[in-house]
C-alpha cells in the first residue's frame, strides 16, 4: 500500500478511477431501482412496502462498511503511519454518516406499516443509531484536529481520533449479531453464506442496487480524498507564503 503513499501517484489513479466507479454505479443503481419498483412482484405478506429494501439494505451495508473502512484506515495510520490513511478516514466519514441516516430513515418508514410503529428501541435499531452518533463524533473530532493543526496528526486526523475509530468498531459486530442476541422486531439475517430467505424474483434487483450504491460510495470517497489533498496543498502553500 505504500506504493500509493505519494499523493501525486495516488491522484494519477484516483482521477480516472472516480469516473469508472461513478457512471457504472449510477447505471446499476437506476436499473436496480427501476426493476425493483416496476418489474418485481409485491411481497405476499408486506405488499408494496417491501420495495424499500432496495434502498434500505444497501444503506445499512454501506453504513457498516464505511465505519469498517474508517477503522482499517485508523489502524494503518497508527501502525504503519500511512500518509493517506487519515485522508481516507476523513473522506469516508461523510458518506458513511449519510448512508447510516438513510438506513435509519428508510427503516423507520418501512417499520410503520410492518410493525405498527415508527421506532422501537430494539437491538438492531439502537445499535444503528449509535453508529450514526459515532460518525458524528468522528467528524467533529477530525474537523477539530484539522483546524488546530495539532502535533501527532496526519491528514487532519489526530491519534485520538484514530483510536476513537478503532474503539467504535466494536459496534459493527454488535449491529450484525443484534437480531440474534436479543429479542427483536427486526427480522433475522435474510442473506447469509448458506443462502437467502428472499425470493429470487425480489432478490436480483437488490444485487443491482447493492453493487451500484457501493460503486457510487467508492467514487464519492475518491472525490473527497482528492478534495482534501487539494485543500491541504493550498493550505501548505499559504503557510509557506506567510512564513516567507
Amino acid at each position: 500500500m505504500h506504493r500509493f503513499a505519494n499523493p501525486a501517484r495516488f491522484l494519477q489513479i484516483a482521477r480516472p478511477l472516480t469516473g469508472w466507479l461513478f457512471w457504472p454505479g449510477l447505471l446499476l443503481l437506476l436499473a436496480g431501482c427501476a426493476c425493483g419498483l416496476f418489474v418485481t412482484p409485491a411481497d405476499y405478506l408486506q405488499g408494496e412496502t417491501v420495495r424499500i429494501l432496495y434502498i434500505h439494505v444497501p444503506a445499512a451495508w454501506l453504513g457498516m462498511g464505511g465505519w469498517t473502512g474508517i477503522a482499517i484506515a485508523a489502524l494503518m495510520q497508527l501502525v504503519w503511519r500511512h500518509p493517506l490513511a487519515a485522508v481516507a478516514g476523513r473522506a469516508i466519514a461523510g458518506p458513511g454518516a449519510l448512508f447510516t441516516a438513510i438506513c435509519l430513515a428508510t427503516g423507520s418508514i418501512w417499520g410503520r406499516p410492518t410493525w405498527g410503529t415508527w421506532w422501537e428501541w430494539d437491538g438492531r435499531m439502537t445499535s444503528m443509531l449509535i453508529l450514526f452518533f459515532l460518525y458524528l463524533g468522528y467528524i467533529a473530532l477530525s474537523n477539530a484536529s484539522a483546524r488546530q493543526g495539532s502535533a501527532g496528526q496526519q491528514g487532519g486526523v489526530s491519534t485520538v481520533t484514530a483510536i476513537f475509530a478503532l474503539v467504535g468498531a466494536i459496534n459493527i459486530p454488535i449491529i450484525n449479531r443484534s437480531v440474534l442476541w436479543w429479542n427483536s422486531l427486526h427480522q433475522g439475517p435474510s442473506i447469509t453464506l448458506s443462502g437467502s430467505s428472499i425470493d429470487g424474483s425480489l432478490l436480483w434487483p437488490l444485487a443491482l442496487t447493492l453493487i451500484g450504491f457501493t460503486l457510487l460510495f467508492g467514487a464519492i470517497v475518491l472525490m473527497r480524498m482528492r478534495a482534501i489533498l487539494a485543500r491541504n496543498k493550498v493550505e501548505a502553500r499559504m503557510q509557506r507564503l506567510a512564513r516567507g
